[in-house]
C-alpha cells in the first residue's frame, strides 16, 4: 500500500531508490562502578584519541569533496575534542565518582547538549549536533564497536535517519546515496547545507513517521516539492521515472544558456550574479553561469573558529576569489554581524532586540581596529581583480560617510608603504532600512552603487521579525509599500548615473523578477542554483512591456492583488 508523506525540501532534486534506514536507538549505558579510575581515564583518553583521527580521516576526505569551508565543521568537531570544559569534566565524573567511562560520557554530553539546545541563538543550538556526533563516536570507541560507516555502502539507496550529523553526510557514498530523509532539521541545518554543496537531493523535517518505514522499502523523494511516497504503485512510479527524465533534461536544457549574457526579449541586458559565503561556493557559481559575485558574506571567515581572522587570513580568500572571478565583478560586503549572526569569542553585550541594535557596520564603526584590518584586506586584494567594496546596515548618511572616511585612510596608509592598490574600487552600500530608501537620493551622490537587501529592508518595512512564525504572514515581497521603495532607489540611483542591484531573495524569485525588471534593477544576485532559469526567464520577458507592469502594480492594494497580476501576465504568456 502506498503511503504519502511531506517534509522540507532541503535540496531538490527527484530520488527514485531502496530505503536504507539509519538505526537511531541510541546506547543508554549503565552506571557501574570501578577499582581503578586512573586507568579508566587512561581508557577514555585512548578513545578520544581514536576518535581525533577517525574525524582528521573525514575532514580531509570532505575537503577533497566540498571545499575548506565545509570541511571546516570537522573543525570544530575536533576542537571538542581538545575543549577542557568537556573533556575534563568526562574525566573529573570518572576520578571522583569512580564510575565506568561510558556513563560518564553520557551524562556530561547530554548536559552540555540539553544546555546548547535550550539557547536562543540558532548557531549555539546547532553545536548541540556536534557534541552528540563527536560524543557518539567516542562510545563506540570505548564499546569497540563501529560507528555508523555511510561510506561503505554498495547499493543505490535513499537513506532514511532521524537527522544524519555533519561526519554522516560527509562519508556518504554519491555513487549509491541518491537522497536523504530525515525526521527532523531545517533548510539552514548542517545535513541541509551539505546536501546542497553535494547537490543531492534531501528533504528534512519528515517527522517521526519516517522511521517506521521498514528497510529496502522502495522510495519516491520528490525534493523539489518535499513529497515522498513509500511502496509507490506502478503508475506512480512510471509518472514520477517520466517526471525525473524531464528534470534531468531540464538541468541539461539549462546548461546551454551558462555562457550566454542576460538579455530580455527588447534587448534589454542585465546581470545574473551568484550570492556565496564560501570560497568553495565560487567555482558553483562559475559552473553555474554567473557573470559576478553580487554578495559575498564576509561574516563566514569570522564564525565556526575561536579568534578573529587576520589580516593575512582575509587577504588570502578576498585575493582568491578575486582571482578567480577576474575580470568579473566580486561585491564583496563588509563584515555583517548581529541579529541573527553572533560571535561569541568577541562576548557583546546582550541586547533585546538584536534586530535593531549594534550590527553589522554600527558595529565595526564602534570597532574600528576590527574594521581597519578588514578594509586593509580588502585594498591589498583589491590588485587582484575587479574588486567592488559594500557597506551593510547604513541607516543615514553620517555612517556612510564615518566608513568612506575610514576606507581613504587606509587607502593612504597602504599607498604610503608602497602597498599596490587598485584605483579602480566601486564603493556601494546595501540598502535594507527604509531611512535608506526613501532619502536614496541624499546617498546616490555618495556612492558607485546600492545593492537592496531585501530580507531586511522587507521585515523593517513591515515592522515584523522574519524568524518570527507567528508574523510571517507579513514577509511579503510584492508588497506595494516594498515596491515603491524599490522604484525610489533605482530612481535616485539612475539620476546620478549609478546601477542598483539586488542581493536578497526576492531577486530570484521567478514571480519578482518580471516586476524588478519592469522597475529597471540592473543586477539580481541569487543563489547559484537559481541563476540559470532566471537567465531564461529574462529572456522571455519584454522589458518595456514589464515597465508599464510595474507601475501598475505600485497603485494595487496589496500582495495579493499583485501576484494575481503578474501570474495572470505569465500565464497568458505575454510581456
Amino acid at each position: 500500500m502506498t503511503r504519502t508523506l511531506t517534509g522540507i525540501g532541503a535540496s531538490p532534486g527527484i530520488a527514485i531508490a531502496r530505503a536504507f534506514t539509519l538505526s537511531s536507538e541510541r546506547y543508554l549505558p549503565e552506571k557501574t562502578a570501578i577499582a581503578d579510575a586512573k586507568r579508566e581515564i587512561g581508557r577514555f583518553r585512548e578513545a578520544v584519541a581514536v576518535a581525533g583521527s577517525e574525524i582528521e580521516a573525514i575532514r580531509a576526505s570532505a575537503e577533497a569533496k566540498l571545499g575548506a569551508g565545509k570541511a571546516e565543521i570537522f573543525e570544530g568537531h575536533l576542537m571538542i575534542l581538545e575543549d577542557p570544559d568537556f573533556i575534563d569534566a568526562i574525566e573529573d565524573k570518572i576520578g571522583e565518582e569512580a564510575i565506568n567511562a561510558e556513563f560518564a560520557l553520557h551524562e556530561v554530553s547530554q548536559s552540555f547538549v540539553e544546555l546548547l539546545q535550550s539557547m536562543e541563538d540558532e548557531l549555539l543550538r546547532g553545536r548541540a549536533v556536534d557534541i552528540e556526533d563527536v560524543s557518539s563516536r567516542i562510545m563506540s570507541r570505548l564499546r569497540g564497536v563501529p560507528h555508523s560507516d555511510l561510506a561503505n555502502l554498495t547499493e543505490e539507496c535513499v537513506i532514511i535517519a532521524r537527522d544524519l550529523t555533519p561526519s554522516d553526510t560527509a562519508q556518504l557514498n554519491l555513487d549509491v546515496v541518491r537522497g536523504f530523509i530525515t525526521e527532523v532539521g531545517s533548510r539552514t541545518s548542517h545535513s541541509a547545507i551539505m546536501a546542497r554543496s553535494l547537490e543531492i537531493p534531501a528533504i528534512v523535517g519528515a517527522g517521526a513517521s519516517v522511521r517506521d518505514i521498514p528497510g529496502r522499502t522502495l522510495v519516491v523523494m520528490d525534493a523539489n516539492e518535499g513529497l515522498i511516497l513509500f511502496n509507490p504503485n506502478d503508475e506512480q512510479l512510471e509518472a514520477y521515472r517520466e517526471k525525473k527524465r524531464t528534470d534531468d533534461l531540464r538541468r541539461a536544457e539549462l546548461a546551454q544558456l551558462k555562457d550566454r549574457p542576460t538579455v530580455s526579449r527588447d534587448g534589454k541586458r542585465v546581470e545574473l550574479a551568484a550570492n556565496i559565503g564560501k570560497l568553495e561556493d565560487i567555482q558553483r557559481a562559475l559552473d553555474s553561469g554567473a557573470e559576478g559575485i553580487g554578495l559575498f558574506r564576509t561574516e563566514f571567515l569570522y564564525m565556526g573558529r575561536g579568534t578573529l581572522p587576520s589580516e593575512e587570513e582575509q587577504f588570502a580568500s578576498y585575493k582568491y576569489a578575486l582571482e578567480k572571478m577576474n575580470p568579473k565583478p566580486v561585491v564583496i560586503r563588509t563584515l555583517d554581524i548581529g541579529g541573527d549572526k553572533e560571535l561569541p569569542y568577541m562576548e557583546l553585550p546582550k541586547e533585546a532586540n538584536p534586530f535593531l541594535g549594534q550590527r553589522a557596520l554600527r558595529l565595526c564603526l564602534d570597532r574600528p581596529d576590527l574594521f581597519r584590518t578588514q578594509l586593509r584586506a580588502l585594498l591589498r586584494a583589491s590588485a587582484y581583480g575587479n574588486l567592488k567594496i559594500m557597506f551593510p546596515m547604513i541607516a543615514v548618511l553620517e555612517e556612510l560617510l564615518d566608513a568612506k572616511k575610514l576606507l581613504e585612510e587606509e587607502r593612504a596608509k597602504l599607498l604610503a608603504e608602497g602597498v599596490r592598490v587598485s584605483d579602480k574600487i566601486e564603493i556601494g552600500m546595501m540598502v535594507e532600512v527604509p531611512s535608506a530608501a526613501v532619502s536614496a537620493d541624499l546617498f546616490a551622490p555618495e556612492v558607485d552603487f546600492f545593492s537592496i537587501g531585501t530580507n531586511d529592508l522587507i521585515q523593517y518595512t513591515m515592522a515584523a521579525d522574519r524568524m518570527n512564525e507567528t508574523v510571517s504572514y507579513l514577509y511579503q515581497p510584492w508588497h506595494p509599500s516594498l515596491l515603491r521603495l524599490i522604484r525610489l532607489v533605482i530612481q535616485a540611483a539612475e539620476k546620478e548615473g549609478k546601477w542598483v542591484g539586488m542581493c536578497g531573495e526576492m531577486a530570484g524569485d521567478p514571480n519578482a523578477i518580471p516586476l524588478l525588471l519592469g522597475l529597471g534593477l540592473h543586477e539580481f544576485s541569487m543563489s547559484a542554483g537559481s541563476i540559470l532559469s532566471s537567465r531564461e526567464l529574462i529572456g522571455q520577458l519584454n522589458r518595456a512591456e514589464w515597465s508599464d507592469h510595474a507601475i501598475r502594480a505600485l497603485g494595487m492594494r496589496g500582495t495579493r492583488e499583485i501576484t494575481q497580476y503578474v501570474q495572470s501576465i505569465r500565464n497568458g504568456v505575454t510581456g
